[in-house]
């Protein structure tokens, strides 16, 4: 009995360490006052403040936008070349896995350092396109990581199995091998649009002049007092909700909906 009180509330410490801080945020995003310590009333000013202030605006689009197209990027070529690398020999797949490792491995400020050396030798001039460029490179190792062991676990001769029933490569590999790698798919994917949307080190090198992201903006941004930063950050926590209770809740309605029909075809 005293053991299972001790494990209870460690659990309750443990989840109080990682939620008090984002409930503290979103309380004081509402504050009347500037002050960041003592709530003095209820208060929007700082979302209007927020809404329109450009800059802050500005980041947030740059960051969604960045994010999006990493993604999609990282998670195409990342699958590709998973699907690629199961088919090549032992050798030579070991060799590219650990390359791919590299980045994961690297510390974000040596990255950064690398790649800002890199855009300047070519002299690159830094902007959008360098800050999307960044995030696909640092992007694709976790996706490829997340799909490899989705394919140690397929039968080796599936892909044998389709083409000798009739599909074409191509087909073999979109109706065949990706539907059975899907959830390796998904988790690559989505750790890379929060590795992108998160990241402020590898950003702040390789960003230029007007093309700020969340995390350099909140970077500027604490450097003096400004209470927006909580209300910048209460929409970031809305909307990483929103899209976890959409992620988990629709794929249950959608299975919950099927096993419905089924019934209902049975009767």
């Amino acid at each position: 009995m005293k053991g299972k009180i001790l494990r209870r509330l460690y659990i309750l410490l443990i989840m109080a360490f990682f939620y008090l801080p984002i409930f503290y945020t979103v309380v004081f995003s509402f504050n009347s006052s500037k002050s960041l310590s003592v709530f003095s009333g209820f208060s929007l000013q700082w979302y209007e403040k927020m809404f329109h202030n450009k800059d802050m605006v500005n980041s947030i689009f740059y960051t969604v936008i960045i994010a999006l197209l990493a993604t999609l990027i990282s998670t195409v070529v990342g699958t590709v070349t998973a699907i690629g690398l199961s088919k090549c020999n032992r050798l030579l797949r070991a060799a590219v896995e650990q390359v791919n490792d590299l980045p994961i491995m690297n510390p974000d400020i040596v990255t950064a350092i690398g790649l800002l050396m890199f855009f300047s030798t070519l002299a690159v001039k830094k902007g959008f396109m360098t800050l999307l460029l960044a995030h696909v490179m640092f992007c694709i190792p976790y996706v490829i990581l997340s799909i490899m062991p989705k394919l140690r676990s397929l039968d080796p001769n599936l892909i044998d199995a389709a083409l000798d029933l009739g599909c074409t490569p191509m087909q073999a590999m979109t109706k065949v091998v990706v539907p059975q790698i899907t959830s390796g798919i998904v988790s690559g994917a989505l750790i890379a649009f929060t590795m992108s949307f998160d990241d402020f080190v590898i950003s702040y090198f390789v960003t230029g002049n007007g093309i700020n992201n969340i995390s350099i903006m909140v970077y500027t941004m604490s450097k003096r007092i400004n209470p927006s930063i909580n209300a910048l950050s209460t929409v970031i926590i809305g909307i990483i909700t929103l899209c976890l209770i959409v992620i988990n809740v629709v794929p249950a309605v959608i299975d919950r909906a099927r096993n419905k029909c089924r019934k209902e075809t049975k009767k």
